[in-house]
């Protein structure tokens, strides 16, 4: 037997009309199997000039950032504002499954290339739209750099210490949010056309993408009318009225813990407690803490403050590769606060 060369999306090809924007949709469904074509304008796409580069910035075949977003694809170079470009795209158009495109709203109709006027000559047709805001609404022609869709999603309220100004993700992140919920998007398009033969207009909003990454402060708005507030190394809403530390300082960098409950929490809390007993740093407060009942819901601040100044020193009296052996070694749900740096030298 002879094994398959044929992926999950192989059967089907993709037009990606994208900037920076939207290059990781087709990046992904690219990595599944799918034929995508990336269409760029006369003279190449603007981010292939994009750093950091491999040799000189000045020559576009040199950007690694370009063939990181979209390695895998194809490429052809068309101009869509002319009469000949459009005439071949729509032929483009009639070969494939779906478009990928990360203009502006309303561009495409301008050029007699909207949703309407493509399903015309490909009537299951799936276009996906990756916009900051939306193909409608009140801001849906603002234009939104990284920073303030990381802002205006509510991210950015949630990140960094409370009495400084709110921070975001140092390396852009806001549109590979974007296009990864945009490949989910299309994927779904793709399984309605498949049972249905029926296409679809994919409305993909940037900040929309984002407002996954508030995790369990939407929750607590939702049942609770609690705004969750940004803590930095603490963390609020983990406990019902009270503030934990997740991050701390050891003695040559930063860990990750949280006390928790439930059969983890009771398992990890219990043997974290055992090796400070060990190296005689655990007290009667500590030992006489019922792990199996404990109740994060009704845990109050100053058993929290406790807990925190207690293993605030311990963790203090060991690097952050000791700290990590020894929970690796007895299971404890602790884990390195980690540099670029030290991922790329960590074995």
């Amino acid at each position: 037997m002879q094994p398959s060369t044929e992926s999950f999306l192989s059967p089907y090809r993709f037009l990606d009309l994208t900037d920076a924007r939207g290059f990781l949709c087709g990046k992904i469904l690219s990595s599944l199997g799918a034929e995508v074509i990336k269409i760029e304008p006369p003279g190449g796409d603007a981010s292939r000039f994009n750093g950091p580069s491999s040799q000189t910035a000045s020559e576009p075949e040199n950007s690694l950032f370009w063939f990181a977003y979209n390695q895998g694809k194809k490429g052809i170079t068309l101009n869509l504002q002319s009469p000949e470009g459009q005439a071949l795209f729509r032929r483009l158009v009639a070969t494939a499954q779906g478009v990928i495109e990360s203009f502006s709203p309303g561009y495409l109709d301008s050029l007699g290339l909207g949703y309407s006027a493509l399903t015309q000559a490909n009537p299951g047709l799936i276009l996906t739209s990756i916009t900051p805001f939306g193909q409608d609404g009140p801001y849906k022609d603002w234009i939104a750099p990284d920073i303030v869709g990381m802002a205006l999603s509510g991210y950015m309220y949630l990140c960094g210490d409370p009495d400084r100004a709110p921070v975001r993700i140092s390396h852009p992140q806001a549109y590979l949010h974007a296009g990864a919920e945009a490949a989910v998007g299309t994927m779904v398009a793709l399984y309605h056309w498949i049972n249905t033969g029926e296409g679809q207009l994919v409305d993909v909003s940037m900040q929309e993408s984002l407002a996954m990454l508030m995790f369990n402060s939407r929750g607590y708005w939702e049942l609770e009318r609690t705004i969750i507030t940004r803590q930095g190394p603490r963390r609020t809403g983990l406990s019902s009225g009270a503030i934990q530390r997740q991050t701390w300082p050891c003695r040559d960098g930063f860990i990750t813990f949280v006390v928790m409950a439930g059969a983890t929490g009771t398992k990890t809390n219990q043997a974290l407690i055992q090796w400070m007993e060990e190296e005689g740093m655990a007290d009667d407060f500590l030992r006489n803490i019922d792990w199996v009942s404990f109740d994060m819901a009704t845990a109050s601040q100053g058993f929290h403050d406790q807990v925190e100044a207690r293993l605030g020193r311990f963790f203090l009296s060991h690097t952050r590769d000791e700290l990590t052996e020894g929970a690796l070694k007895r299971r404890i749900m602790l884990y390195p606060v980690a540099t670029v740096g030290d991922l790329l030298v960590n074995p």
